[in-house]
């Protein structure tokens, strides 16, 4: 597949998934929980039936991280994957802020996540995104990867991304996913009144380390669970059984000379 269109198709996709589901953290107060999480995964499950033919609708670094760890991209692609949607959600991120400062200067805040662990407890609040992040993992290697799901793969990974932020949302603000903690902490200071949150080291321990431990270990789990060993007296057994014995060939026989009776 073309760089440029999987380039184009993780840009739009992730920009569609960070102003969406910013725009749902801003507007939390009417829409509650249930309301930002259908936002998010709706959003990713839509998006994955429209480009996923195309890059595969990763739209999150972390899960790039897993399919490349895994084998099912190189390297050098991913590369391109993560440029795409880094760039993507800071678009994002920039027209949804310019959209709501008439409005309010001040409401661009909530587009960020962040949740009740992040301050005191950083390393709580990684550890939940790194589960939180192996949960979204471990449903696209399974559906998605290996096809389980068939048609539905989508709305399986789209759900389960739902899920999570019903679980983690009250802990972190349930990113799962650099790109869409990334684009809002360009313009926001939550963590550090004194400097922007994308200056913060703690903001890369727990929305990047964080989603891409839960990655690799989702990586090492999918596996584990294909691993298959083999049996040596099976294998033995085959192996003998695919022996094909030659016919002897004999050696053709000479005619006998016939004595003539002739006199």
């Amino acid at each position: 597949m073309s760089s440029i269109k999987v380039f184009l198709a993780e840009f739009i996709g992730t920009f569609a998934l960070v102003f969406v589901g910013a725009a749902a953290g801003v507007y939390g107060q009417s829409l509650g929980l249930l309301g930002i999480a259908l936002a998010h995964g709706l959003t990713l499950a839509v998006f994955a039936y429209a480009y996923g033919h195309i890059s595969g609708t990763h739209i999150n670094p972390a899960v790039t991280l897993g399919l490349a760890a895994n084998g099912n991209i190189k390297w050098g692609d991913a590369a391109v994957y993560w440029v795409a949607q880094l760039s993507g959600a800071a678009l994002a991120a920039f027209m949804l802020r310019m959209f709501l400062t008439p409005l309010s200067p001040e409401a661009f805040a909530s587009a960020a996540t962040n949740g009740a662990l992040v301050a005191e407890f950083p390393y709580y609040a990684l550890g939940v995104e790194a589960l939180l992040t192996f949960f979204l993992v471990n449903t696209v290697l399974h559906s998605g990867v290996d096809g389980k799901a068939g048609p539905f793969a989508g709305w399986a990974i789209g759900t389960t991304l739902t899920i999570a932020i019903l679980a983690g949302g009250p802990l972190t603000g349930a990113s799962l996913n650099p790109a869409r903690s990334f684009g809002p902490a360009l313009f926001t200071k939550i963590m550090d009144p004194g400097k922007l949150d994308v200056q913060n080291l703690t903001f890369y321990l727990i929305y990047f380390i964080g989603p891409f431990i839960g990655a690799i270990l989702a990586v090492l789990v999918y596996q584990l669970l294909k691993y298959e060993p083999v049996n040596i007296d099976e294998e033995e057994e085959m192996e003998v059984m695919e022996i094909v014995e030659e016919p002897v060939k004999k050696p053709a026989r000479k005619p006998i000379a016939r004595k003539s009776t002739r006199k």
